[in-house]
């Protein structure tokens, strides 16, 4: 009886200290200053954190990200970020080639998986997005070309002040659109340059805004001068 009484009382003090830790790291949340749109969600929170505005020459993660971009359309990037992982196992942790050579009856499959965005003109476009990128002669440098090859550090107070499309974006659109791309309309396309860090448009009382302004300033510098 004594053991029994001893492991419930043991049980009870992990839950305590588990729950006193989760409030504690929510405090420490609280306290840190981040662009108005990051909720408290850990995943939201982890990704403003520790992606989002970072600038990124990975071409797997520039192309995770514009296709990750396109299943956003008409739903809330939170929802896109919980079914990352999911979508990461499905699209072959999103190798375009293996993207690109998935057939009807696999699509049809994905359809049916809950763990993904079901929606078969983005999974359709997500096929097409793949072999336009293949056809790309070098697909980082296209990308970054937009902003002549070194992030653009926008200097906004608030997120009001952030706006939803740029002429970069617009340039942007119209190239892939050429090259045969979907779901890659301007705001879609400003979008993603804000993720890869492109365009750094964490608001100037955000934690982050000062260490990727020094990133990105140093960056320009470089690309600038040649070296």
């Amino acid at each position: 009886m004594r053991q029994h009484t001893h492991a419930g009382a043991e049980g009870r003090r992990q839950k305590a200290e588990a729950a006193a830790a989760a409030a504690a790291v929510k405090l420490t949340n609280s306290l840190v200053k981040r662009c108005s749109w990051c909720t408290d969600d850990p995943v939201y929170i982890a990704y403003h954190d520790t992606e989002w505005g970072v600038p990124s020459r990975d071409p797997r993660h520039l192309f995770e990200m514009l296709l990750l971009e396109g299943f956003q359309a008409g739903l809330s990037w939170i929802t896109v970020l919980k079914k990352r992982p999911r979508f990461r196992e499905v699209l072959f942790d999103f190798d375009p080639e293996k993207v690109a050579a998935m057939d009807d009856g696999y699509i049809d499959q994905l359809m049916q998986d809950p763990g993904i965005i079901r929606n078969r003109l983005k999974l359709n476009s997500s096929r097409q997005n793949a072999k336009a990128w293949l056809q790309l002669n070098d697909p980082v440098e296209l990308i970054w070309s937009f902003v002549d090859g070194a992030p653009k550090i926008n200097h906004n107070r608030q997120h009001t002040d952030v706006p939803v499309v740029a002429p970069e974006a617009e340039v942007m659109s119209r190239t892939l659109k050429k090259a045969g791309f979907n779901f890659v309309g301007p705001t879609i396309c400003y979008s993603y340059l804000q993720a890869i860090g492109c365009i750094m448009d964490h608001t100037t009382d955000c934690h982050r805004y000062e260490p990727l302004s020094s990133v990105s300033a140093s960056s320009r510098r470089f690309t600038n001068t040649g070296k």
